[in-house]
């Protein structure tokens, strides 16, 4: 049986976020990559200079289309910028029985673009937070979810993760990449507790998409049929790599994009 993975995202026009990102991520790991597009994003490594919202009738079709046809093992949620997408991708997860679903709640591009509506942000919350398996917040989401200040430590982090968990998220990465020091520390908060993964952090300003490469290379793990925790490891350990292979790369004037085929080329 081929692993099959599903994005639900926007579209990076300059190919190192969005679904460009998940497809190389899914494609690097092994798996069949297919994908629902909720925007298209006029964007380069220095910043996003437009957003086109898809109708949010066209992104059911869309998932109408790909999950009557094919056998999906996992899904990747990512940008979703308005409230009618929100309700039309939870929907659709339910009406196609998904639940292996890793959510990324995307709000701010690597250089500082906007991708989702204030508005939407209760909205995401609250409907696709009891659908996914896993959220993946960095540590500006998880606050402007919880309306706290940012977490500044491994201990706040975790208080964090546990106050999504009250908020309706089945398990929670706090990703520390926006952290400090000189190891980047992830939480992975469930109700039976909290794993710790870290990696050393990685000079430079190559990481445009990391936060997209690290929920779906999740979701692939998921789709391959690993456990959670097997595959947010395997995950982190991927990006890490793809980080540091990044300087291969010269690509754009801003923050470049990872190396999702490291082990290739």
């Amino acid at each position: 049986m081929t692993a099959i993975a599903v994005t639900i995202a926007g579209s990076d026009s300059s190919g190192g976020a969005g679904i460009q990102a998940d497809l190389k991520t899914f494609s690097a790991l092994g798996v069949y990559g297919a994908s629902v597009i909720t925007a298209l994003t006029a964007q380069n490594t220095v910043g996003v200079q437009g957003i086109h919202d898809v109708p949010a009738g066209f992104v059911a079709l869309q998932m109408d289309s790909v999950f009557s046809d094919l056998t999906v093992n996992a899904v990747k949620i990512g940008m979703l910028s308005k409230v009618p997408v929100i309700e039309q991708v939870a929907a659709g997860l339910d009406r196609h029985g998904m639940t292996h679903v890793v959510l990324d709640p995307v709000m701010v591009a690597a250089s500082g673009g906007k991708l989702l509506d204030a508005d939407a942000v209760d909205a995401l919350a609250g409907l696709l937070f009891p659908r996914a398996l896993l959220v993946t917040p960095n540590l500006p989401e998880a606050a402007v979810l919880l309306d706290r200040a940012i977490a500044e430590d491994e201990t706040e982090m975790e208080r964090q993760g546990a106050a999504l968990i009250e908020r309706g998220a089945k398990a929670v990465l706090m990703k520390g990449g926006h952290g400090t020091g000189e190891m980047a520390v992830d939480l992975l908060v469930t109700p039976e507790g909290t794993v710790r993964l870290s990696a050393p952090r990685i000079p430079g300003a190559n990481n445009h998409g990391t936060g997209c490469t690290l929920s779906s290379a999740i979701a692939a793990g998921l789709a391959k049929g690993f456990p959670l925790d097997q595959s947010v490891e395997e995950a982190k350990d991927y990006v890490t790599k793809a980080i540091v292979a990044a300087d291969r790369l010269r690509i754009g004037h801003g923050h470049g994009p990872t190396h999702h085929f490291h082990a290739f080329w």
